[in-house]
């Protein structure tokens, strides 16, 4: 697997404590009527030596949320504005989570335990508070799918039933209920600055910057840079280089992600909050996610410029510590920052050693035309051409005979006819047998096939933008 995940004992590190009191609130988390669990994540719950709790204790942790030891106290609902869809809403916050538990990793890293559908906060406005399961399961699809495609994605953790009839508009009601857990490196969001923004708290914006600065180390700005040692640039420049590297991954998985909103634009540079996402069924730059995108903002083919545009909003919000002209700068860095993150993904993924840039693109746009021409899946393109394999007579064909192999293909997992895939019939399929038999092998059997594919695949290129290899 990818950046496969190493044991460690259990650290607690609830860091975020000491900017709590204007950052977050805190909260009681529901209760349900029943707790059955459905899914729990040991290969990232050995990463912060949880995976020894037993079924009950762990039920306690993550369906009942009884605090972790030496942990918070209390879970902390987050605070944060946005721009849902390019309009400015300051009426949102954690509305069906919270942040539940702050811990160490093997290599001093902190690590969030968040939830969803754990129960109401001061932020849930009209809403119940609640997570479907059938979200649950979507949420287990999608994290293990991006994981292993190489994505800097947050792992479902766990997934505990909790028995309540759920009544949803975009799904057949009544449906089951669950409260998930979601394991990341942080929860700090571009919405999190613009709410500093609105209140004018520039002491506390300060405060914010530096919290960010020390719980994710990054690169220094380069030495041109203007004001690179001025904390909200540095700040600016890391989050820059982490979202064009996480844009041109999630353009390498053919994942399509729906809700590209400033709320949900975490400063660590991880995907997460997956709600309508798909895969790409055929290579179609206007294909969107959810239903109720009509402009195609979020279209797949605009996901890198929705993200430029989310990171020109927290330029907006840093403006508060900081002059124009260095902000400019750091944003000016997207796109060559993107286009080098294609270059060494898409070969990545390919099993190719990349040429450089300039090469690579002219490689990645005869792709796309194949793709195009020919409308098969994204997920079937790149099995079909691993390591250079299968070339076709085509521009693609010419330009992928002169790349070098990087990868092994003798496995029988490279003989079968196609790749795992979760594309939205597979999704539907796998949801029906748990929504009418209670079946669940389906799920647990389409995780294990992409876990190997993740295996097959290998070390993925290192998220962009951090101090050390995250995973």
């Amino acid at each position: 697997m990818p950046s496969e995940p190493q044991a460690s004992a259990y650290r607690p590190a609830p860091r975020i404590a000491g900017i709590a009191d204007w950052i977050a609130s805190p909260v009681s988390p529901a209760e349900f009527p029943s707790h059955i669990l459905r899914f729990r994540n040991d290969r990232w719950a050995a990463a912060v030596g949880l995976d020894a709790l037993d079924e009950q204790a762990w039920i306690a942790h993550f369906g009942r949320f009884d605090p972790l030891p030496d942990n918070l106290p209390r879970p902390l609902a987050l605070r944060y504005h946005g721009h849902q869809f390019r309009v400015y809403n300051p009426n949102i916050g954690d509305g069906r989570g919270f942040l539940h538990a702050q811990m160490l990793d093997g290599e001093d890293r902190v690590l969030d335990l968040g939830t969803k559908g754990s129960g109401q906060t001061p932020y849930s406005r009209d809403g119940d508070g609640r997570l479907t399961l059938k979200g649950a399961v979507r949420e287990i699809l999608a994290t293990e799918m991006l994981e292993a495609l190489g994505v800097y994605t947050s792992k479902t953790f766990s997934v505990v039933e909790t028995g309540e009839a759920l009544w949803r508009g975009d799904e057949p009601s009544p449906t089951r209920s669950a409260a998930m857990v979601r394991l990341s490196h942080g929860h700090i969001r571009i919405g999190t600055f613009q709410r500093l923004l609105a209140l004018e708290e520039r002491d506390h914006m300060e405060a914010l910057v530096a919290y960010c600065l020390d719980t994710f180390p990054g690169n220094p700005p380069p030495e041109d840079a203007p004001g690179r040692d001025e904390p909200a640039v540095i700040l600016l420049h890391q989050v820059v280089e982490r979202l064009a590297d996480l844009a041109a991954s999630w353009m390498v998985a053919g994942f399509v992600h729906g809700v590209l909103n400033t709320d949900n634009m975490n400063i660590s540079g991880e995907s997460f909050d997956y709600g309508p996402w798909r895969w790409l069924p055929k290579w179609d730059p206007r294909f969107t996610a959810a239903y109720f995108d009509h402009s195609g903002l979020y279209a797949f083919g605009r996901q890198p410029e929705a993200v430029l545009w989310n990171c020109g909003q927290l330029a907006i919000a840093l403006s508060m510590l900081t002059t124009t002209e260095p902000l400019v700068a750091a944003l000016d860095r997207f796109a060559p920052l993107y286009q080098q993150a294609m270059s060494r993904r898409f070969a990545w993924r390919l099993g190719v050693a990349p040429k450089g840039v300039e090469q690579d693109s002219l490689l990645i746009q005869a792709a796309e035309q194949a793709m195009l021409a020919s409308e098969e899946a994204p997920e079937q393109f790149f099995f079909r051409h691993r390591g250079g394999r299968n070339v076709d007579e085509n521009r693609f064909g010419e330009l992928l005979a002169d790349y070098a192999s990087t990868a092994e293909t003798a496995d029988p997992f490279w003989q079968q006819p196609g790749p795992p895939s979760v594309l939205i019939d597979e999704v539907e399929r796998i949801w029906a047998d748990i929504d009418r038999n209670d079946d669940w092998s389906a799920l647990h059997a389409r995780v294990a096939e992409i876990r190997e594919l993740g295996r097959q695949l290998g070390s993925a290129p290192a998220p962009a933008g951090h101090a050390e290899r995250l995973g």
